[in-house]
This record gives C-alpha cells, sequence and structure tokens, in this order.
C-alpha cells in the first residue's frame, strides 16, 4: 500500500524535515578531527528532543543510536561508536526527526580534513546523482525514471552502485512502500502521483557495487574496502510540482570544505 499525502500532511512533513535540516547542522558545527563519533551523536539526539521532537532512528529494530554514522568504506547504517575522527576521513551522517505525526529523513556525507581528490570527485559525483533524481520526480513520471538518473550518472564515472539498499516513501511511518533503487529502468515502476513522498538517497561506492554486513546485523562495507558516500533528500510531488522538503541549507551555511 502506498500512501499518498494530503496538503496538511505535506505541512507538517515540511515542519519535521526543516527541523531535521537544523539538527545536521548543528552535528555539522562539531565534526573535526578529534571528536568521537558517540559525542556526535549526543549533539544530534539533544537538539532533536530539545525542539519536541523524537530521534527517528533511536530504537528503530532495535537500533541503538539517533545517527547513522558511516565512516569510510562503511556504506551506511554505522553504529555511532568512540572512533574519532581523523584527517582524510569521509562520514556519512543520516539522520531522521519524528516531528508531529511524520518522519523526515536525510543524509550528507562529509569530508573531515585533507581528503584526497579522488574521494572528493566520489562526494562531487554522488551529490549531483541525487539532484539529477530529484529531478525525474515528477508527476506522471515512474521510479525508474529517478533510479536510472542515479545509476546513469554514477556509473558514467566508473563508481559501483548499491543495488540491496534502497530508498523509500515515508510519512507516519519511517519506512513506507515504494522502495526506490539507485539503478533501474526508465518508464518502469509505481508513476508518480501528486501526495508521492519518498527518500532518495544514493548510495555509491569508489570500487565496485558489492556489500558485505558486520557482525553487529546493521554496519554495511564495501566489499572490497573503498570507499562510499552518501547523500539523502526527503522529496514531494505537490500540486503538479516537485519540493524537496529536507535541506542542505543549514548544514552548508556553517560546514565549510
Amino acid at each position: 500500500m502506498v500512501y499518498y499525502k494530503t496538503d496538511s500532511d505535506i505541512a507538517l512533513m515540511r515542519e519535521s524535515a526543516d527541523l531535521l535540516g537544523r539538527a545536521h547542522a548543528e552535528v555539522a558545527k562539531n565534526i573535526k578531527v578529534g571528536v568521537s563519533l558517540k559525542e556526535l551523536d549526543k549533539v544530534a539526539e539533544e537538539f532533536i528532543k530539545d525542539h519536541g521532537a523524537y530521534p527517528s532512528f533511536l530504537d528503530y529494530n532495535g537500533f541503538p543510536a539517533s545517527l547513522c554514522m558511516s565512516v569510510n568504506d562503511v556504506v551506511v547504517h554505522g553504529i555511532p561508536n568512540d572512533y574519532r575522527l581523523q584527517d582524510g576521513d569521509i562520514v556519512s551522517i543520516d539522520c531522521g526527526v519524528y516531528y508531529q505525526g511524520f518522519h523526515s529523513d536525510s543524509a550528507y556525507t562529509y569530508p573531515v580534513g585533507n581528503v584526497s581528490a579522488e574521494v572528493m570527485q566520489l562526494l562531487k559525483v554522488t551529490k549531483e546523482s541525487l539532484y539529477l533524481a530529484i529531478e525525474q520526480m515528477k508527476v506522471n513520471n515512474r521510479i525508474g525514471d529517478v533510479s536510472f538518473a542515479v545509476q546513469q550518472h554514477a556509473e558514467k564515472h566508473g563508481y559501483g552502485v548499491v543495488r540491496e539498499l534502497v530508498g523509500h516513501g515515508l510519512g507516519k511511518s519511517l519506512h513506507e512502500k515504494p522502495e526506490v533503487p539507485n539503478y533501474g529502468k526508465r518508464g518502469r515502476g509505481l508513476k508518480i502521483k501528486n501526495g508521492l513522498v519518498i527518500a532518495i538517497e544514493p548510495m555509491i561506492n569508489l570500487g565496485g557495487k558489492g556489500i558485505v554486513q558486520d557482525a553487529d546485523g546493521w554496519t554495511i562495507r564495501t566489499r572490497d574496502g573503498k570507499p562510499s558516500a552518501h547523500y539523502e533528500h526527503t522529496v514531494a510531488a505537490h500540486n503538479d510540482q516537485t519540493e524537496v522538503l529536507t535541506t542542505f541549507k543549514y548544514i552548508e551555511e556553517v560546514y565549510k570544505f
């Protein structure tokens, strides 16, 4: 079942998404060489709760933290621990906010200190693939158009596109139908209608597309140990327009690289 959102639903999701963007920025202000992942997770949890909301990921299916924090070869779902960021790392920070009955979800990959040009190019292309996919999130297109946009751009640059993990619908639940793969064929899949809200989240590897899961049951890594990048926005088809509900604006005001 796909749950289409009303105007009032989307208005509430917009508020949730704005709070999420500000939570990301609070974390971004603290990203530097030497900070621990647990310290950053605490910043996010306190900020979200202080603003009358709840971290979507905390206790979700037993996940023990507010942020998924994925360093270097970790693709997604990394659990914050005592690891301290080092010069040259990249870290994907994925966060969700539950506010006034609705979830929002977004992710951003940060370079820490002096990151190699090769890895910076991976970040650039992954982010570009997100926005190319967003351009295809319009009424009467299909999910396959969104998926194809990510795959085409990433593979054109020689990167691996993760197959097993996908974007998703969201709203009153964090994960709803439809699934939104980062690979696919144009003209295939669910037709996009007004009221559809999805999280588009390219997960792109510097090397091959293969992944493995750690023994903790959460952490997903690249099979070849090469870095992976991840960006995500919550996007609505609303009044025959494409509206990006989440924002990177607050992040990019405070995190310069």
